[in-house]
């Protein structure tokens, strides 16, 4: 995922449930409606957490990976 792919990143490595998502929910609304927020994180608990806390949100899930122990995300925030 390139830098050109996304409009602002939030790295969560290291952090545990639930820091990973509070800090997202802060960080989501520094992204224009429409922008995506890469999420690196580390915690397996977010691959349950973030695609719940899009759906309930409204935020899409655009896309997701997983690299060794790191979990990627790519976040378009909703209106």
């Amino acid at each position: 995922m390139s830098a050109s792919e996304y409009d602002a990143e939030l790295d969560a490595r290291g952090l545990f449930c639930p820091e990973p998502v509070m800090m997202l929910h802060n960080r989501i609304n520094d992204v224009e409606p429409g922008g995506v927020l890469r999420v690196v994180a580390t915690d397996p608990s977010t691959t349950r957490d973030i695609p719940r806390f899009c759906q309930f949100l409204g935020h899409e899930l655009v896309g997701r990976a997983e690299s060794g122990d790191l979990f990627i995300y790519l976040i378009r925030r909703g209106t």
